[in-house]
């Protein structure tokens, strides 16, 4: 059976595609908002395990997807819809380095999409801790390969880091991204084209500029 498409799959947006990316930013932060496509676009046939044996779709479908449900999920939060699109990037900037690829992100998108993006995409890694602590059906339910990165990722959180974690500011932010990067992973599922993500990603980005 064909896969649903997302509600909102093909908003009406300005489209702009994404250019390639060059020798001189492939592998560094962005700087503009067309290096961070770039980067994105990047993650079209790469996966978050060197072996596959990870996500079933690429970095690019997921990072889509994720950001197409909170898109739907949060309609009035564009800073917690690009920090889906983006919170897998540091995948694709240092590949295999799994327990480190939220810092790597959030230290990459923080001075172009400010403070809360890059905090959100930190803590995606920090709220699948919280999940397995707190969730004995979503731990249970856990791949061989999440249970692995897990142990890399530091553990279940302890009594004390979640209730620490459940004050945070960002924690139903945090927790929502999370949710959606576990249901993100349907192989075929009809969602928006990057480039529809362009004049979101330039308004969040503006307002980071103002602050």
């Amino acid at each position: 059976m064909r896969p649903h498409a997302l509600d909102g799959a093909t908003p009406p947006l300005r489209a702009v595609a994404p250019a390639a990316p060059s020798a001189e930013t492939a592998g560094r932060p962005p700087t503009t908002v067309s290096e961070l496509f770039a980067l994105l676009a990047a993650g079209e046939n790469a996966w978050d395990t060197a072996d596959r044996s990870g996500d079933p779709v690429d970095i690019l479908d997921h990072d889509r997807q994720c950001a197409q449900l909170l898109r739907r999920d949060h309609p009035d939060d564009e800073e917690l819809q690009v920090a889906g699109l983006v919170h897998d990037i540091g995948h694709v900037l240092v590949p295999g380095d799994d327990a480190g690829h939220g810092r790597h992100g959030a230290d990459a998108v923080r001075p172009l999409l400010g403070a809360r993006v890059a905090r959100l995409v930190e803590l995606h890694v920090v709220a699948k801790r919280f999940q397995v602590a707190t969730d004995p059906a979503h731990a249970a339910g856990l791949s061989a390969s999440s249970r692995r990165t897990l142990i890399a990722q530091g553990g279940p959180m302890s009594p004390a880091e979640a209730a620490t974690f459940r004050a945070d500011p960002d924690f139903a932010a945090a927790l929502a991204l999370r949710r959606a990067d576990d249901a993100g992973k349907v192989i075929g599922l009809p969602v928006a084209p990057l480039r529809d993500w362009y004049p979101v990603i330039e308004r969040v980005a503006a307002r980071a500029r103002r602050r």
